[in-house]
């Protein structure tokens, strides 16, 4: 597991471990400088590589999760690479590997659990603009279509993932049972075991392991990706939330792109984005493409709690600073868990997609 200690450490110098990483990789390619280049917003640390031949490889030193999964969802995000016909046969970064592995470095002592990955650099586009009009709107829903649906047709060629929604849920559970959970939640505890169970009831009711599956990257902020002049998906760089599951589990932050509000430097997570109109134009583009079911339409509700208990509560400290971190779950306990039966409201998205 991660180590919380370490969002109390700031004055580590994470930079002496990148070096240590790259000895570790290859020690015939000296290092000239180390930029540090994070948005700021995470616990993640990511570098700039430059080395004396004034070539460039870009690090990453995380401790947010757990190190087994960061190595299978790499592992998978390679093959996913590799295997994606055109036109995304370029979107992703890929992870340097050493011989036939991913490399992944492991450095661990009394204080500090930590990962370090390295990775190809890669081209940048256009940044999406803050707030969308209706016709490029449409253009993300094809888009994000075509994408889909090229995951979804080589899904079988990936390995296998240990990670489920429900092992996440349980282990959330788990942790609220520990004197670390007991004291971060403690007035909020029976809430969220109360939303867990809502959420493990409806899955179930929805038959949620039955869906389709296909690699998902859950966190599309436009800060994660480019596109081109013509409003084409060209490149995509964060891999943090990373997992596979349903396709729907994008489309929260999905919504959140294309939401009236336009994208802001402060940060919620409320539903509202899922029932704008400007969303059910978003998915009826998307459906011309790539059609969804009506299960699927049902989960989103489902996918939206899941969000908010697996990234806000459960790993909120780990992944976030302590100030967005302290606002999120709090705001999660007051408004986002009681908005979910309040606002979500299946019955509109089915009718304009007339499923």
């Amino acid at each position: 597991m991660s180590n919380p200690e370490v969002m109390k450490m700031p004055f580590i110098d994470f930079t002496e471990i990148v070096k240590e990483a790259w000895q570790a990789y290859d020690n015939s390619r000296q290092i000239k400088r180390i930029v540090d280049i994070s948005a700021k917003v995470s616990t993640n640390h990511v570098y700039r590589i430059t080395f004396t031949d004034d070539s460039i490889i870009i690090g990453k030193l995380s401790y947010f999760g757990v190190f087994d999964h960061f190595v299978e969802d790499h592992t998978i995000i390679n093959s996913l690479s590799n295997n994606l016909p055109a036109p995304f046969e370029n979107f992703l970064a890929r992870s340097l590997t050493k011989g036939e592995k991913l490399f992944v470095y492991h450095y661990k002592d009394s204080l500090l659990d930590v990962w370090v990955v390295f990775y190809r650099p890669i081209t940048i586009k256009k940044r999406m603009p803050a707030r969308l009009d209706g016709a490029q709107i449409i253009k993300l829903g094809e888009q994000v279509a075509l994408l889909h649906k090229a995951c979804h047709s080589i899904r079988n060629t990936l390995q296998h993932s240990s990670k489920t929604l429900n092992t996440d849920i349980e282990h959330l559970l788990r942790k609220l049972e520990t004197p670390e959970g007991k004291y971060e939640h403690r007035l909020q505890t029976d809430q969220i075991k109360a939303q867990c169970d809502l959420f493990i009831k409806n899955a179930a009711l929805l038959n949620e392991p039955a869906l389709d599956k296909i690699p998902v990257f859950v966190d599309w902020n436009i800060g994660n990706f480019s596109v081109t002049s013509s409003f084409k998906l060209y490149s995509r760089w964060d891999y943090d939330w990373f997992r596979i599951g349903n396709r729907v589990l994008d489309f929260y932050f999905l919504s959140r792109v294309v939401s009236d509000i336009g994208d802001k430097t402060a940060f919620s997570y409320f539903i509202g984005p899922m029932m704008e109109e400007r969303f059910l134009l978003f998915l009826q583009s998307y459906h011309s493409v790539f059609p969804l079911t009506e299960p699927e339409i049902h989960f989103l509700k489902e996918a939206y709690r899941f969000f908010i208990l697996n990234y806000v509560i459960k790993e909120g400290r780990f992944f976030f600073h302590e100030l967005f971190a302290t606002k999120l779950q709090r705001e999660a306990i007051e408004i986002y868990f009681p908005s979910i039966e309040k606002e979500f409201n299946a019955d509109p998205i089915l009718k304009a997609l007339n499923i």
